[in-house]
């Protein structure tokens, strides 16, 4: 059996980044028609079109946009792998990482992060900031070296990402609240007053969509720029907070939560960083060491 031609990767990486036969080509330098016959190349080892068109530019299949971010993973651990060697002394590491980061992921991950970080390189310091948006502007100018959040639309798209760990909105209330120790129902779900943190980039309205289709009704009694604002009011008063189950469990420490009455939809947080820094091996050692916490602190 004939290896494959891991050539085409690049070639397949340059094209649906870019999306054009032309402008892949002057990329790669090369002409046009060589591009052409590479594509061609491409389409006959996947068995995919890959690139088909749409008025007068090319859209991705269905399968080369289930392929692009695994492709891009791959080239650039090829590049890294041969790029030459220099070792990184951990020990001797003298540096500070910004981290932008939403409610709750400091406090829930942050400390498992810390103790990696402080046994592996001593000498790095951490650097957490809160998360306001989803404004990609300080992964690109560099004040920010990584981020968490809900990769969408608004995430740049050169943005790098990796998958952390799924999580789900839970309802949280007192301690003491008349729902606590209670199967709650969606009836009970819309009867009690609501804190809502919302901020841009978060919408919580499928929430109230699904409440009316039950033909309910929930009252928001207050609004709040975030999670942990939302829980320091449920904790003193009778308001329900909806929030993300894992990474606020740090925030909700003594205080009663239950599974929304409702189909609201998981999610997935994921790790953020821009491509310039991917082959730099101090990031690359950080983005592991966030990856281990998240991982050491799901068990």
């Amino acid at each position: 059996m004939a290896l494959p031609d891991l050539n085409l990767l690049h070639t397949l990486d340059v094209l649906l980044e870019e999306g054009n036969v032309t402008r892949a080509a002057r990329k790669l330098r090369l002409s046009p028609s060589a591009m052409s016959r590479a594509l061609a190349r491409l389409r006959a080892v996947t068995g995919d079109q890959l690139l088909v068109r749409a008025g007068r530019g090319l859209v991705p299949t269905t399968r080369a946009g289930e392929m692009r971010e695994q492709v891009r993973q791959l080239v650039e651990d090829a590049h890294a792998l041969l790029r030459p060697a220099g070792r990184l002394d951990l020990l001797a590491l003298k540096r500070v990482f910004t981290l932008r980061t939403s409610d709750g992921i400091a406090e829930t991950f942050g400390p498992a992060l810390i103790r990696i970080v402080r046994q592996e390189a001593p000498g790095v310091q951490l650097r957490f900031v809160r998360k306001l948006d989803k404004d990609s502007q300080g992964l690109r100018d560099g004040t920010v070296d990584l981020e968490t959040g809900v990769v969408d639309s608004a995430i740049g798209p050169e943005i790098r990402t990796h998958a952390l760990f799924t999580d789900c909105y839970t309802g949280v209330v007192r301690h003491d609240h008349p729902l606590a120790g209670t199967a709650v129902t969606s009836v009970d779900y819309a009867s009690w007053p609501h804190v809502v943190a919302w901020r841009p980039g978060l919408d919580l309205s499928l929430v109230d969509e699904l409440l009316g289709e039950l033909g309910l009704t929930r009252t928001v009694t207050t609004t709040v720029d975030g999670f942990s604002a939302a829980l320091a009011l449920a904790r003193g008063s009778d308001l329900i907070a909806t929030v993300p189950d894992r990474h606020t469990e740090a925030l909700r420490d003594g205080m009663h939560s239950f599974r929304i009455p409702l189909p609201v939809r998981d999610f997935t947080v994921s790790l953020l960083w821009h491509p310039r820094l991917d082959g730099d091996p101090a990031h690359r050692w950080l983005r592991d060491c966030v990856r281990r916490a998240c991982g050491s602190a799901a068990g």
